[in-house]
């Protein structure tokens, strides 16, 4: 008998721009992301833009995960090699588990784009409070990457064999199996 397909189920997802020179209005990466999550059936929790602290994004990230109006934070910028990013060191302590291959995989990936200069991308993700946290670099063509390349699928119910929307909202149970 072969398996039901899992129907996509639409997930809050919250966006932060991590950065000192950036405005809302001249955020073409929080807005990327906002246009891949909206058009991809998504729903847009939150947004906020915060100076690339550790303890500012901490305290954004922090009380999104502590509510659960938020299943995914998408955090753009900081996770470059420069002195002032910072975003990695501001999220792995919030961290239950990392997600070890998101970094491993997004690097794969843009080796493909941009050749060598991947080396020095320090994407992470993790899970914290049942609430997923991806820190990808500031570029659009980074977020675009990551979206497109990885967040898309593993965002997405129907994508098999595994994907991370039943360990946030459950399993799909639909009237077929006893629901």
């Amino acid at each position: 008998m072969a398996k039901t397909p899992t129907p996509f189920r639409p997930l809050n997802i919250s966006v932060l721009t991590v950065s000192d020179t950036r405005t809302i209005a001249e955020d073409t990466s929080g807005n990327a992301l906002i246009e891949l999550l909206t058009e991809a059936g998504h729903t847009l929790a939150e947004r906020k833009l915060v100076k690339d602290d550790v303890y500012q994004m901490r305290a954004v990230v922090s009380n999104w995960i502590a509510e659960e109006a938020t299943n995914v934070v998408l955090i753009t910028g900081g996770t470059g090699f420069y002195s002032r990013d910072s975003t990695p060191e501001a999220m792995t302590p919030l961290f239950d588990k990392t997600i070890e291959g998101f970094g491993e995989l997004f690097r794969h990936i843009s080796y493909g784009e941009i050749g060598t200069s991947t080396i020095q991308s320090r994407a992470v993700a993790g899970l914290a409070n049942q609430t997923l946290i991806f820190c990808l670099p500031g570029s659009t063509g980074a977020c675009k990457t990551a979206w497109n390349g990885i967040l898309q699928e593993q965002l997405n119910a129907s994508h098999r064999p595994c994907n991370f929307v039943s360990m946030l909202i459950g399993p799909y149970v639909s009237n077929q199996h006893g629901a």
